[in-house]
């Protein structure tokens, strides 16, 4: 297929890795009576995989780059199910070693979703990219604030590096996930009230407060400098959130205004979450100096979109689910699209994800077009597009 070059490095769409492997196998244990389900494809690569996977059939399906680790028991039907995929997944066989396992399981009256390791986690880190891997569009990282800033300033310097001096540098997407313990933040609900010291649950339902939603965000993008960072918070069946802050927009020639020039923000600074700290460094340029080329004032952007199943029965698993929202927003982005359109391609594949235990069914027809579950991905989003 042909694929994007910079210099003499192939550039894939999207690349996926979480904080340990991107390939695992689970164990997943339902309230009884449900039975539990055993060699369950996991990892939340995986899932990421999936959902940019969903909008890039073959052959674009290539550009959808991931590392799958396989120890010496990794399941034959899970290596069909990835080849099935045709996928640029780079794969890396150890023989001296367990696949990565884990344990998924539903707790407590209100099923609270709970997760452990079975065997010992392999992280990913840059060094772990191949060259095609390290010129993608879009990142997804899954991981503490402290390892993020450490993994994009390692990617850029590597980029920077390898770059054909011949060509003009560009800075890939990056989509962040964060763990409890452009740039995109994207925590679920609870993630997010855990960076502001609460639940983020109303107090008389017990369900996911959309009003905390809103006022969290304001608040983190009120610290942050510059209109590059958007929020986007995954709030279950409420659907999900999307923040971006307001400023003066880049200026597509070479020209720079002055330096002292600043962008603007909307609201108060209130959080102890110091996030221009933790960004800090990250969009400078090359005179170290954070860059502010504007041609004209965005007012930001603040809207609720929902979930794409609104009939709870549909949902079969939600393991999975924002995983590959993050996938399909991912590979959106990185193929030009605005980010409300993003969002509604995260939606839909996250749609997919949860469907069904583990992963929906692929099934291509005579003349090669794709269903998955029965259904064509433009076809949803079509739908869902109509819908919002």
């Amino acid at each position: 297929m042909p694929q994007e070059r910079n210099g003499a490095n192939q550039r894939r769409t999207t690349f996926s890795s979480n904080r340990q492997t991107t390939q695992s196998r689970r164990l997943l244990h339902f309230q009884p009576p449900t039975p539990p389900v055993r060699d369950v494809p996991g990892g939340a690569g995986t899932y990421s995989a999936l959902g940019a996977r969903l909008f890039s059939p073959p052959p674009l399906s290539r550009s959808v780059g991931w590392v799958v680790d396989k120890g010496f028991d990794f399941p034959n039907k899970l290596s069909t199910l990835i080849d099935n995929w045709d996928t640029g997944a780079v794969i890396r066989d150890d023989f001296d070693r367990l696949t990565t396992r884990g344990w998924n399981g539903y707790v407590g009256p209100a099923d609270r979703r709970a997760f452990k390791y079975t065997t010992p986690k392999k992280r990913i880190t840059s060094e772990d990219l191949t060259p095609n891997l390290l010129f993608s569009k879009s990142f997804h990282l899954i991981c503490s604030p402290s390892r993020c800033q450490e993994l994009i300033t390692d990617i850029v310097s590597c980029r920077k590096a390898l770059a054909a001096p011949e060509d003009s540098y560009t800075k890939p997407i990056f989509v962040w996930e964060p763990v409890p313990d452009l740039y995109i933040c994207s925590p679920n609900h609870a993630e997010l009230a855990g960076f502001m010291g609460d639940d983020g649950l109303d107090p008389e339902t017990g369900e996911v407060s959309t009003l905390s939603v809103e006022r969290a965000c304001e608040q983190l993008l009120a610290s942050m400098p510059l209109q590059s960072y958007a929020l986007v918070v995954r709030a279950g069946d409420k659907g999900c959130y999307i923040a971006k802050n307001g400023g003066r927009k880049r200026r597509s020639g070479p020209g720079k205004t002055s330096k002292s020039q600043k962008a603007l923000i909307h609201g108060a600074l209130q959080p102890d979450t110091d996030m221009e700290a933790l960004f800090a460094g990250l969009l400078q340029d090359d005179d170290g100096i954070i860059a502010r080329e504007e041609i004209e004032v965005d007012p930001g952007l603040e809207r609720w979109i929902p979930a794409y199943h609104q009939d709870g029965r549909k949902v079969v698993d939600p393991t999975g689910g924002g995983n590959a929202f993050l996938g399909g927003l991912s590979v959106a982005l990185a193929r030009g699209e605005r980010l409300e359109n993003a969002v509604a391609w995260g939606s839909v594949s996250a749609s997919f994800a949860i469907e069904q235990v583990g992963m929906p069914s692929l099934v291509r027809n005579d003349n090669g077009v794709e269903t998955w579950n029965g259904e064509e991905v433009q076809q949803r989003l079509q739908e869902f597009d109509r819908r919002l």
